[in-house]
């Protein structure tokens, strides 16, 4: 598990997020193909951007406080290619509304690719 467990976040789009804010939670695709939404940490979020969103400049950051979330974070593998010593924390319930600490614009660089952010 990572040495920071107490900063998680979550990608989604700009309609994405207004919905949950309609609704009072987020409940991404995912919830229901895989039963949990996939949260990173500041470090790892680039690996998942850049495989779901590469060249995506409207995404954003929904910066979570792991306590309000509600339900369990298991932290789990990855995908094929991942370090296989990383774990990523999945929430295995809709993400609510109260857990959102701040939301920030979440835009690659030049190339297209996003970066890590720091912790």
């Amino acid at each position: 598990m990572p040495s920071d467990t107490h900063t998680l976040v979550h990608l989604c789009t700009p309609g994405e997020w207004a919905t949950a804010q309609q609704l009072g939670a987020h409940r991404p695709p995912s919830l229901v193909s895989e039963g949990f939404v996939h949260l990173s940490t500041p470090g790892q979020v680039h690996l998942p951007a850049n495989r779901l969103f590469a060249g995506r400049d409207d995404m954003v950051l929904l910066r979570l406080d792991p306590a309000r979330l509600g339900a369990p974070v298991r932290w789990e593998p990855g995908v094929p290619g991942d370090d296989p010593d990383m774990r990523f924390p999945h929430l295995y319930g809709p993400l609510p509304v109260a857990a959102v600490l701040a939301v920030d614009k979440y835009r690659p660089g030049p190339d297209g690719r996003y970066t890590a952010l720091p912790g």
